[in-house]
């Protein structure tokens, strides 16, 4: 197998109905480039065959252009197969609502792990890093350590740029918030509670369904519960409940009478926005 250094295998779609203008050129031209981008680009030294890439997805949606300058939301998703399955998970859905770059048509995106060579790409290695990351996590403990710090790096340059986006409490959503959620120490129980969902709860349904719910419940009620505590509004509960929720609810729905009223007790008190979504676990299998 012919070994490749690129990690993603990304699906672009950049959206502008919301803008009236006169050429709308520029927009493919954008989304063929920041394709380019996330395909071509090598983010980390890892090595990965083309069966072994991260599915995952960027929606830009521009709500304001003009002078080069775009502005509008940007949803964020990616994926992780799980073993002995053809099932796939999800691992994010995070939808970034402040997003601001100059772009002139047919500018090349230049990558650079030094220098922030523009807006645009930082916010691209941004979100390249924070989908290696997360997904290295749920392969190993803590195995996105090398990718998170990049992720940090990534935000002290943006930091230093003085663009929008990326300052510390500036917004409780913004990428500083997201690395904060994932990394400090009052919150990061969450990347454990990812190796544990996924390694030794999702991957291990196949061979012992009772056994994998077993370890995923006491993930949730240790990690999740734990980081709940300790930051009620971490940007990262939502995160988790964005991935996961749906997930949660159908591997419940069949868990045992024990299981569900431990997991509906902990998820109503994390997510009681969520009640109706929720309760499926105390009707399924009923």
């Amino acid at each position: 197998m012919v070994l490749l250094s690129q990690e993603l295998n990304c699906r672009v779609e950049v959206n502008a109905d919301q803008v009236e203008t006169t050429s709308r050129e520029v927009f493919k031209t954008l989304e063929n480039a920041i394709t380019d981008y996330m395909n071509n680009t090598s983010f980390t030294d890892a090595r990965f065959g083309d069966n072994e890439k991260i599915d995952c997805s960027l929606f830009l949606t521009v709500k304001e252009y003009g002078n080069d300058r775009l502005s509008g939301e940007l949803q964020i998703q990616s994926t992780r197969p799980v073993y002995g399955s053809s099932y796939i998970t999800p691992m994010v859905n995070f939808r970034d609502q402040n997003v601001q770059f100059d772009y002139r048509q047919y500018e090349p995106l230049i990558f650079s792990t030094t220098t922030m060579e523009s807006q645009l790409t930082a916010i691209l290695n941004f979100y390249a890093y924070l989908i290696i990351a997360l997904d290295s996590d749920s392969f190993s403990p803590r195995g996105g350590d090398a990718a998170f710090q990049r992720v940090d790096e990534v935000v002290k340059m943006g930091q230093s740029s003085g663009e929008t986006g990326w300052r510390r409490f500036e917004d409780s959503r913004n990428r500083s918030a997201v690395l904060a959620a994932w990394t400090e120490p009052s919150t990061s129980k969450l990347r454990d509670l990812l190796y544990t969902y996924h390694r030794n709860g999702l991957d291990e349904m196949s061979s012992g369904v009772v056994k994998a719910r077993e370890n995923i419940t006491e993930t949730l009620i240790g990690n999740l519960s734990e980081v709940y505590t300790n930051a009620p509004m971490s940007v990262g509960i939502a995160m988790f409940r964005d991935a996961k929720l749906d997930e949660i609810v159908e591997i419940y729905m069949k868990g045992t009478g024990d299981e569900k009223t431990k997991i509906l007790k902990l998820l109503e008190e994390i997510y009681p926005t969520d009640i109706t979504k929720i309760e499926k676990i105390r009707k399924g299998n009923n």
